[in-house]
């Protein structure tokens, strides 16, 4: 398997390469898992991202970073944008997306005890990668309806042109074919 070497926060990862389409390839980056990982990106976007009241990311890979940055800061609460209505869940509100890593087109849900969570409060939008940027445009729109300022939006990584957008924060690059590029 062909792989990309990352060094990311002191940390070497090799990740492997995987096929989106015939003509589109990426460096597969998974934080879910990676403790060493998680523990050190948080800590390096912890410098970069400004005061808030709420952390927010998309289920499932952006929950453990979520969970360290909330940590970092002592905020006691985060919140995950599901991708189905769980039993639990009341008053929720959702949005369609379509994101590069996911075949089919997927909802994301706000519970309503999120909402109420998020409503009139600074809050950060966090993802692990961020490539095409739907899944961030879709939890805008969540934070937005449930009446949330969004302070900030920031990733681990950024993968082709989203590395060159001046509203995410984030540490590294990831090209997009990277079998292209001489690894």
């Amino acid at each position: 398997m062909n792989t990309y070497k990352l060094e990311l926060a002191g940390l070497k990862r090799d990740l492997p390469i995987i096929d989106i389409s015939d003509d589109l390839s990426i460096a597969s980056f998974v934080l879910l898992g990676d403790t060493e990982m998680t523990e050190k990106a948080a800590s390096k976007l912890d410098e970069l991202i400004p005061k808030v009241d709420v952390f927010i990311s998309a289920e499932a890979k952006g929950i453990p970073l979520v969970y360290e940055l909330s940590k970092l800061r002592n905020i006691k609460r985060y919140v995950v944008c599901r991708k189905s209505i769980k039993t639990y869940m009341t008053d929720s509100i959702g949005v369609s997306v379509n994101s590069i890593t996911t075949k089919d087109e997927q909802n994301l849900y706000l519970n309503g005890d999120d909402i109420e969570l998020i409503k009139d409060k600074d809050v950060c939008i966090l993802d692990d990668v961020i490539s095409t940027g739907e899944s961030i445009k879709a939890i805008e729109e969540l934070v937005i309806k449930a009446g949330g300022n969004i302070k900030s939006k920031a990733a681990i990584l950024a993968e082709g042109d989203a590395s060159e957008r001046d509203d995410i924060i984030f540490f590294e690059s990831l090209p997009i074919n990277p079998k292209k590029i001489n690894i």
